[in-house]
């Protein structure tokens, strides 16, 4: 009889401890960690994919990156808390749903910020001053920038721009201007679909989750995205041809008709589908998004590596 209770409460106790790992596992939004995958841009488009230094040096940039942006979201969460409460979707997330208490949320944070700060120091002075930046924008995203219309949006994108930036740093590479100007017109397309999906999702509520949509209204969101999207296409598609980094068979072109696709399966998934509040989401499950995607790097890969030459 006493084995059977002390079995109970070790099976009890056990079960306890996985939901609470679960629990910090999805309040550390590992989905999101997709966009963390800008930093091996640098790596593949310099041609040092094959480079085993440069691909670890790389590798460990995205877990510093997974980790900071990590602490970024566990910040904003504890910033939103109250407005998250009132949203349909957000008011599940662990602390918001006291699922996670905001002294244990805090303390998850600092410890994966310190660690992650000491790493990027340890890898490359410019990579953690860029890695340090983008955490500071965040933070200031987080209790101010989100509520300045247009720049909130701005803000938001420069976080990928900066994690295309740390790629290139931590292998002491050049990221060609081209590419840096499509992450920022892409990502901002990005920004300005979830702000569009917002605003509809919540309706007359709106402003009571995020302030800052009062400032929008879906009209103007469609024609800022309109602009982006055609701007994102031109931008990609001059650097097709016009890099120097690239074949000069102008090969690279192939790739345009996925970007092409890739954008307007987004658009038909945000205006006929009613998309675009979890990008992250969108990609892993929206299966053509996801092939195009994946075609449109196993092309990049072909042309720049060649494996047949």
């Amino acid at each position: 009889m006493k084995q059977s209770k002390i079995q109970t409460t070790n099976r009890y106790i056990n079960s306890a401890l996985f939901k609470h790992l679960y629990t910090i596992i999805v309040e550390l939004r590992p989905k999101q960690w997709t966009k963390n995958l800008l930093v091996f841009a640098g790596l593949v488009f310099s041609h040092n994919m094959l480079s085993l230094p440069a691909l670890l040096r790389s590798s460990a940039a995205f877990v510093i990156f997974c980790a900071v942006s990590s602490a970024a979201y566990i910040i904003n969460d504890l910033a939103d808390v109250e407005r998250d409460r009132l949203h349909p979707v957000k008011r599940l997330r662990p602390i918001a749903s006291g699922l996670i208490s905001e002294p244990t949320a805090i303390s998850i944070a600092s410890l994966l910020l310190i660690c992650s700060l000491i790493a990027s120091f340890l890898l490359s002075w410019s990579f953690a001053l860029v890695t340090v930046l983008y955490f500071l924008i965040v933070v200031l995203y987080s209790f101010y920038l989100k509520n300045v219309v247009l720049l909130d949006v701005f803000s938001v994108a420069s976080g990928f721009v900066l994690r295309a930036v740390a790629g290139t740093l931590v292998i002491n590479v050049t990221l060609s201007s081209w590419l840096i100007l499509c992450t920022l017109l892409l990502s901002l397309f990005l920004a300005l679909a979830k702000r569009r999906h917002e605003l509809l999702l919540l309706e007359e509520k709106a402003s009571v989750h995020r302030q800052i949509l009062n400032e929008y209204s879906r009209v103007f969101l469609d024609q800022l995205m309109a602009v982006v999207t055609s701007s994102t296409i031109i931008a990609y598609s001059l650097y097709t041809f016009s890099a120097a980094s690239l074949p000069n068979d102008r090969s690279m072109m192939l790739t345009i008709p996925f970007v092409i696709y890739a954008i307007f399966r987004y658009l038909y998934l945000i205006y006929q589908q009613n998309e675009g509040g979890n990008p992250e989401t969108l990609l892993l499950q929206d299966k053509p998004l996801l092939i195009s995607i994946v075609l449109w790097g196993i092309a990049v890969v072909l042309i720049l590596y060649r494996p047949w030459a």
